[in-house]
């Protein structure tokens, strides 16, 4: 299991993911599940991954061979695309194919391989895009009404969302807000794990602005949760029934 957030703010896009791959209980490894592309000043796309591994590699590794493929395949190129919808049908059209092929070899009925991905970012002159794409290479696109995505383990994270991020919110309570979301997750449920990797694209920059690699033990983060918690139990105190 794993969990992935992106928010869509006017000031730009935030966007988090736990590293934890889940085969069995005795099988957990650490896998990057958020893998960024940008030509500087050009376009910057981001993309987040949930679901069946085999999947995801497979579908990010004909994404990269279509990139340093020949002009006659530049059509195929999400670093040639030219707007960030063009982006979305690419690579959900590349993960409809992987998934579809993956299907095809694996034996037994009910033994689909479902995956998911959140694919983000903005090319020169264009608007800034948030979307979830489906395994059926379907997707939805985030609104001002819904200016938040999210994959895999999401409904632990998914109230602070709901209650404090708008369009309007800063990148950095946008950053706060998906870091207490992630916090709520790893606390509820033992799938999703450290490290976490954050990322900020600021609106019409076209470049990643912030990456960080948040480790297991990182002082700050050890810190922001420990004050949530203290807020909400000092919270649930003053409240009377």
């Amino acid at each position: 299991m794993t969990y992935c957030v992106g928010l869509l703010l006017k000031a730009g896009i935030v966007l988090l993911s736990d590293t934890r791959t889940n085969a069995g209980m005795d099988n957990i490894s650490t896998y990057r599940k958020q893998f960024l592309f940008e030509e500087p000043g050009e376009r910057v796309i981001a993309i987040m991954t949930a679901g069946n591994l085999s999947v995801t590699q497979t579908t990010l590794a004909r994404l990269r061979e279509a990139i340093d493929g020949p002009d006659d395949q530049a059509h195929r190129s999400i670093m040639h695309a030219h707007s960030m919808l063009q982006v979305a049908e690419i690579i959900g059209a590349t993960l409809a194919e992987v998934r579809q092929s993956v299907d095809e070899k694996m034996a037994g009925p009910g033994q689909g391989a479902a995956a998911s991905m959140i694919v983000a970012g903005q090319r020169r002159g264009g608007d800034m895009r948030l979307f979830l794409v489906y395994s059926e290479g379907n997707f939805i696109e985030a609104t001002e009404d819904t200016p938040f995505l999210q994959i895999g383990e999401h409904k632990y994270g998914k109230p602070i969302l709901d209650r404090v991020v708008r369009p309007e919110t800063t990148l950095a309570d946008a950053r706060k807000a998906v870091l207490l979301s992630m916090d709520s997750t790893l606390r509820s449920n033992l799938s999703v794990g450290m490290p976490l990797d954050l990322c900020v694209i600021e609106r019409d920059q076209c470049r990643i602005g912030q990456q960080t690699r948040i480790e297991a033990g990182d002082q700050v983060f050890g810190a922001m949760s420990q004050a949530w918690s203290n807020a909400l139990r000092d919270a649930f105190q003053t409240i009377e029934i």
